[in-house]
Parts: structure tokens; sequence; C-alpha cells
């Protein structure tokens, strides 16, 4: 009862008029982010987040903006998974498995329909996942000491290469250059300058969001810049008269119902993500189905199963942000700056200091995803169109909003030149094939782990054996352990059934 008196007034937060048009403008923008192949919800949110400070938004108002971008976004990677067999985002892989046979049989509506409905479907299970594990969660979180939250953060950065990741090793040197970043400005505790250079501006350390923004948003202006996609010729695009027989949708509940629940187990799990999500439901139904499917020919459960599984692990995923501090994913890690930036700490104190924001944006997920169902089934002619505009009239304008939007949160030329040069860092990463996400969560993290570290060493007169002095925080020592070698055991052999299977 105390849960649904919580999720009532959630309800009084989130249809709050002024909350519900952000809702509904960050669905949109967010299914045209997700439609645009290589933007992804990561970068999505990191461009938008210097709009709600331009906006000047209520912290929650904000926050409800940006989860729905981050919803919308993955609605709407399936779209140039169907139509151009080119992902929207690496979770949508697997839709284009059948989506894209489906299209080329003049099935596109049908495909792009049924895909919405699975996506409703397997976000609505994992937002109830969500309203009844979180506070559990963060219950038990209540009980943590300084020991257990830095074992928690220690975990955070072990599972970070992910079972789906390609190199543990590169995730590590990525966490490390976070880390080092997040040592940047006056030590609290002695008041000693760190790594400032005397630069009055590095006092207070790096700004996440000119960060962010830097590594996501400039990065892939530059990427873009050298691949030359503006000059690439399009596809042309023929979507046919929407024709969905009952047959299709009662077909594919089932099958949207289980990937909407192993979606939101996989987005719960830290480092597994929607990549995992939208694998294991694909090849779970295909499992079930044996001989009785048309797999990789254009079936309805081949895409329903992917995008119930990744949307669920999208919502799943802001388990650990909100109970734990612990990012889920690539955009909650993005969504958690924002939370810092608002001097709002994620955990399990926030369900008792800021339930307001906490159950507003959970209320908003619900009604997010109704907003979604309707956006993107009547407006799918608007969507392919805009799939024809060539990028390069697209990525000047979203580089001018992030240039506009850091500029009006500081009023600081040297912002702007600080965010150029975190683009060229990521450019530079991204080209190595070092993951950027690492860096965005050592910053996050690497204060909250510093401060931890030396409150046990504090209170325990020195003695490292402390960290180890409760059966909880060797429980996450283990499980860190087996997050960092299990990526490396099964990750190769993950990755060579997902190739398989996609051939």
């Amino acid at each position: 009862m105390e849960t649904l008196n919580y999720l009532l007034d959630g309800f009084g937060t989130a249809l709050a008029m002024d909350n519900l048009l952000y809702a509904l403008a960050g669905c949109f923008i967010g299914t045209l982010i997700g439609a645009l192949p290589g933007l992804g919800p990561a970068n999505g949110v990191a461009i938008m987040i210097p709009l709600a400070f331009t906006l000047g938004l209520r912290p929650e108002t904000a926050l409800i903006m940006l989860t729905s971008v981050y919803a919308g976004a993955m609605y709407g990677g399936r779209i140039s998974s169907i139509l151009l067999n080119i992902p929207g985002d690496e979770p949508a892989m697997m839709t284009c498995l059948d989506g894209y046979p489906m299209a080329k049989q003049g099935k596109a509506a049908e495909a792009l329909a049924l895909s919405a409905i699975a996506s409703f479907i397997g976000s609505l299970i994992a937002t109830i996942g969500l309203i009844a594990l979180a506070p559990i969660l963060a219950r038990f979180a209540l009980s943590f000491g300084p020991a257990e939250y830095f074992a928690l953060f220690v975990l955070a950065f072990s599972t970070l290469g992910g079972v789906t990741g390609k190199n543990p090793i590169k995730a590590a040197l990525a966490a490390a250059i976070g880390l080092s970043i997040a040592t940047v400005g006056i030590d609290l505790s002695t008041g000693t300058q760190r790594y400032t250079f005397d630069i009055l501006e590095l006092y207070e350390g790096v700004d996440f969001i000119v960060a962010i923004v830097g590594l996501f948003a400039i990065s892939e202006l530059l990427l873009f810049i050298e691949d030359h996609h503006g000059s690439a010729p399009r596809r042309e695009i023929k979507v046919n008269h929407l024709h969905l027989p009952l047959k299709s949708i009662i077909q594919i509940i089932p099958t949207s119902i289980r990937g909407g629940i192993v979606g939101f187990i996989a987005g719960v799990l830290p480092g597994a993500g929607a990549s995992l999500g939208s694998f294991v439901s694909y090849s779970l139904e295909k499992r079930l189905v044996g001989a009785n499917g048309r797999f990789g020919q254009g079936d309805p459960r081949g895409i329903a199963a992917p995008e119930a599984g990744n949307n669920g692990a999208a919502s799943g995923a802001l388990v650990p942000m909100l109970t734990l501090g612990i990012p889920g994913s690539a955009t909650t890690a993005v969504l958690l700056a924002m939370l810092v930036s608002f001097n709002i700490t994620p955990g399990p104190l926030m369900f008792t200091q800021n339930a307001d924001i906490v159950w507003g944006v959970i209320a908003a997920l619900l009604v997010g995803n109704v907003l979604l169902l309707l956006l993107n089934i009547p407006l799918v002619g608007m969507f392919v169109k805009l799939l024809s505009i060539p990028p390069r009239y697209l990525m000047p304008l979203v580089t001018m909003v992030a240039f506009v939007g850091i500029y009006s949160i500081s009023h600081s030329a040297f912002d702007l030149c600080f965010m150029v040069a975190f683009g060229v860092l990521g450019y530079i990463l991204r080209k190595a094939d070092i993951p950027l996400v690492p860096i965005i969560l050592g910053m996050l993290l690497g204060p909250e782990m510093e401060k931890n570290l030396r409150h046990v060493m504090q209170i325990n007169d020195g003695d490292w054996l402390a960290l180890w002095n409760s059966p909880l925080s060797i429980t996450l020592w283990i499980i860190a352990l087996l997050g960092l070698l299990l990526p490396i055991i099964l990750g190769p052999l993950l990755r060579a059934r997902m190739r398989r299977t996609a051939d």
C-alpha cells in the first residue's frame, strides 16, 4: 500500500500539464533520434541535457523529459533496422534479422506496428518490475556502510566490460581515465589543489555535462566528418498502408511478455544491458518456436522478441541507478550525471529524500509508454521521411544544439573549448575501440568511491582488512571478481554465437 500511495503521488507529478508536455516532446524527439542510425539513446540524452538546463527545468521535469527521450530512442531504433537493415543502435541489431525481410515482402508498415506493440509490452512489464523491485532494493541498500559501498563501486567497474563487451582491458583503461579526471580540482579533505595547473576553471573539477556532450556529441560529429556519410547514396524507402491482422497481434503477445521479462533481468544486471536482453530474447524465442517458426525470413515473433527485450532492459537499467547509484547502461550513466548536476545523489536515500522525483519518473515511464505507442503507429510515415534527409543537414543542427546548450549553462568560452577537447579525446578513443561509458562512470563514481575509502581507513586506523570485514562486502567482492572474469571467459563465445545467429 505504501508503494501504491507513492505511485499515485508520482502520477500526480507525471500528469501535471508541463511535465506531460515535456514527456510528449521527449518521446517524439527520442523516437526521431533513435530512428537516425548511429546516434542511439546515450547520444540523444547527452545532446538534450544542455537544453534541459537552458530551459531552466525543475529536476523532476528534466528527468521526466530525458527518460522519455531514452524510452523514445529505444522505440525509434527499430525504424532504420526494419526499413534500411541498418540498426539505429546496437540493441536493435537483432531486429534486422526478421524486420528487413518483412519490409522486402511489402509488410514494412505491419513490421513497424508490431514492433511498436512489442516495445510497449516489454517496457510496460519492465516498468512494473521496477515498481516492485526498486523499493525493496533501496531498503536493502540502507544497510550498506562505507566498506560495502566501496565494494559496490568496484563491482560497478568490474562489470563494465559486460558479457557482450568487446575488450574488458580497454574498458578498465577507460575507467582509469575517468577516475583520473575525477581527481582534478581541490581536495575537500585537505584543501590541496590536484592537477588544476593554476587554472581557475578547474578548481571545482571537470563539469560532467561538458565532458558528456564532448565525448558523445562532438566525437560523433568528428566521426561523421571522417566517414562522409552525408555523400552516401540513400535507398528508396517504401512503406505500405497499414493492415494489421488481429492474428498477428495475438501471436506476438506471449513472445513480447517473455522478451520483456528477459530484458528486465538483463537490464538490472550491471554491464549486461539491452544488447544482451535483445539477443537472449531472440534466441529463447527461436528455440521455443523451433521448426514452427520462420525466423530470419520475416517471422513477426522475430521482431517482437528483440524489441520487447531491449525496451525491457532499458527500464530495468534504471533499477540499479535509482536504488544504488550504479548505472546499468550507457544512457543511465548519462542520466546519473544529470542528477548529480542537480545536486541529487541517486541511491537508497533518494527514495525518502527525493521521493517525488523518483516516483514521478516511474509514473512518467508508464505514461510515456502509452504516448509512444500512440505516436509510433500513426506517425510512422513521418519518421520514415526523416530517414531520407541526408545526415549532412542533420549533424550541424545537432552540433549547434550542443554548443548553444553548453554556453547557456555557464556562459564560459572555456567550457566550449573544453567540450571540443573532450570531443577530440572521444574521437581518438573511439577510433582505438576504447569505450566512453567507463570514463563517464569513473568521473561520476570516483569522488564517492574516494570518500568511502577514506572513511573506511579513518574509522579503522588504516587497516585495509576492514574492506572485507562483513559478509555483505565479501559477497560484493566475489561478485565483482566474477564480473571481471566472466566477460573474459564467456565474451568471445557469446559474440561468436551472436554472429552465427545474425548470419
